[in-house]
């Protein structure tokens, strides 16, 4: 006999947005958080960090986020929304609990750190898409003698004060990041390419209010894309043009790094004090390893969150997973009500 109806992996917003989906369907599922509370990597994040999308595009199914519609959250207004959506759920949640593996012998065995492993005939894998920093292969990143860090291990830029500062990225993390340090910082925002900004609100709308209007944010197309499509900066008005006044600069990729020294395209070269790795994450399922579930670069085999090796084993909170906004408040819902409806019951 199984312990539980089904066992979700992470009490973030990918896992509670599971588990209100499991729930609809009839079945009572326990949640295992690592955490101290179920509110994912959001206390985590960088102090500043305000949401790209605005409230009313920013909620789980079944309760609206507060405030006034068109506001765009700050990282604490995450945490609290979360908090509030965990206590109305009616699902058992296990804080302090992280899951070391998953096993299946005709039903899934879940085992967790100093816990009587758990069983049930479901598992969602939703520990999200953005708990394994992602550090690329530099050349001589790993030999670097100045400061590494990740944009995950970034929180305020008063530390930075007067350094000589390399962001690598050009996503929406990354020129927020760049642009908050160069107001204490000699900064430079390095990537191969130049970074392509969006305007944050056009014709009097934010762009996520044409992105739904048009359907592109939840159009399901991850399943055809190989690679993610790199995706334009929503630029409330002031990144494009602290970048064109040179606040930060932007310039292509370094060659090299040497020592704490770094080689510039053109041949120059110059002491640097921190390089700010703003690369993403990956999905952290290590857990799964003994499945045999995981290719060869850790990325779970699934079509659409459904695993193609186990049946009942299934994933909500993956960049892409879906579409657009699969990775996102007002996304993992939607993720989450079709890979519900497609698991097994017994």
């Amino acid at each position: 006999m199984n312990d539980h109806d089904a066992i979700i992996v992470g009490g973030g917003q990918a896992g509670l947005a599971a588990a209100k989906a499991l729930r609809t369907r009839g079945l009572h599922p326990v949640i295992l958080e690592a955490g101290a509370e179920p509110v994912g990597s959001w206390p985590r994040y960088y102090d500043s960090l305000t949401l790209f999308s605005p409230a009313r595009y920013s909620s789980l199914p079944g309760l609206p986020f507060p405030g006034d519609p068109e506001h765009y959250p700050h990282r604490d207004e995450v945490v609290d929304y979360l908090r509030r959506y965990a206590d109305c759920l009616g699902t058992e949640i296990r804080t302090g609990h992280r899951v070391d593996a998953v096993t299946h012998d005709d039903v899934f065995t879940v085992h967790a750190e100093g816990e009587t492993a758990l069983t049930a005939p479901i598992v969602i894998a939703a520990s999200g898409g953005f708990s394994r920093p992602y550090r690329p292969a530099l050349s001589g990143l790993d030999t670097f003698t100045g400061n590494v860090l990740h944009s995950g291990d970034y929180s305020v830029p008063a530390p930075f004060a007067g350094q000589r500062v390399i962001v690598v990225g050009a996503g929406n993390s990354a020129v927020q990041i760049a642009a908050e340090l160069a107001g204490h910082a000699h900064v430079t925002l390095a990537n191969r390419a130049p970074v392509k900004f969006a305007p944050q609100r056009q014709f009097g709308k934010d762009v996520h209010f044409w992105s739904a209007a048009v359907g592109f944010d939840h159009l399901p197309i991850g399943h055809l894309l190989k690679h993610p499509p790199t995706t334009a900066v929503n630029d409330p008005g002031s990144y494009k043009a602290a970048i064109l006044n040179g606040k930060p600069d932007q310039r292509r990729m370094f060659t090299t790094l040497d020592g704490d020294t770094v080689r510039w395209p053109d041949g120059t070269r110059e002491r640097v004090d921190t390089i700010l790795l703003a690369t993403g994450f990956r999905p952290g399922l290590s857990y799964l390893d003994k499945l045999g579930t995981l290719a060869s670069d850790g990325r779970p085999l699934q079509d659409r969150g459904l695993s193609t090796t186990h049946p009942g084993l299934g994933y909500v909170g993956l960049e892409w997973q879906r579409s657009f906004a699969s990775a996102t408040l007002r996304g993992v819902g939607r993720d989450a009500r079709y890979v519900a409806k497609r698991l097994p019951r017994r």
